[in-house]
């Protein structure tokens, strides 16, 4: 599957299920109500590498982007955020994305990457432990689901 880094032209097709995601309020800690004019700032950042997957129609269906977590002596330290278009879970996509962005991280001299705030109950858990991430810590009660109620943030960790 086709896995590209992302220009300009790009966000109109990922800000619908970028709104989708963020609006059912479940896996990231953006506020729901996110502008479109909003969205696109914090994904395609100019500090952000952005990358997106198309499916063998051509429709995009994934996007991903890779950032430094810290800057000035901890910008080696990579962070990442990943959406796949919730009608097309399930068939591999996710994986091939994350398995991209690893490589990416490592090429780019990225020794190692952090997810400050994944949500507990969030399926991605298992995606990222399969790829080696562990859990460093967990804080409690610091997400409002709007399923499971409160629940934590996992802070994720894998040295690349």
């Amino acid at each position: 599957m086709p896995i590209r880094e992302a220009g300009a032209d790009d966000w109109p097709r990922i800000w619908p299920f970028w709104h989708r995601i963020v609006a059912a309020g479940e896996t990231y800690t953006w506020d729901p109500d996110t502008t479109e004019e909003a969205a696109r700032a914090l994904w395609m950042s100019p500090a952000k590498r952005v990358y997106v997957v198309e499916d063998e129609t051509g429709d995009l269906v994934a996007s991903a982007y890779l950032t430094p977590n810290y800057g000035g002596p901890g910008a080696d330290i990579a962070n990442a955020g990943f959406m796949v278009d919730p009608d097309r879970g399930g068939r591999g996509f996710g994986r091939a994305l994350a398995g991209h962005i690893l490589a990416a991280a490592t090429a780019q001299g990225y020794r190692a990457m952090v997810f400050n705030a994944v949500v507990e109950t969030n399926p991605a858990v298992q995606l990222w432990t399969s790829f080696g991430f562990t859990i460093l810590g967990t804080v409690p009660d610091a997400f409002a689901h709007p399923r499971h109620g409160r629940v934590g943030l996992h802070i994720m960790y894998k040295a690349l």
